[in-house]
């Protein structure tokens, strides 16, 4: 069953949180093993995120979640990459503002 997003998290918590601060994408094999993961979905094994960057700041994350431990390869990665840049030159991020 196919979840949406159970809350809005700050950049002070959880793997959203740090691809927010650090602005760098974050894969985690195993998100029982990482402190910092917030956890939406029990059925969660590994994760994806991939921050969203308009001049120079971070105005959203790209956040996947996948059943199966060591989901996400570094083509994901580098495909997710791409699609960040896509959504970045292609919303009005200056109306958020």
């Amino acid at each position: 069953m196919e979840q949406v997003a159970c809350q809005t998290i700050s950049f002070s918590r959880g793997v959203c949180g740090r691809a927010a601060r650090t602005a760098e994408t974050q894969i985690v094999d195993d998100v029982h093993s990482d402190v910092s993961h917030v956890a939406c979905d029990s059925s969660t094994k590994s994760e994806i995120v991939v921050p969203i960057l308009f001049n120079g700041e971070v105005v959203g994350v790209i956040d996947i979640d996948c059943e199966e431990e060591k989901g996400f390869t570094e083509e994901d990665r580098e495909a997710l990459e791409r699609i960040a840049v896509l959504l970045a030159a292609g919303c009005n991020w200056a109306s958020l503002g």
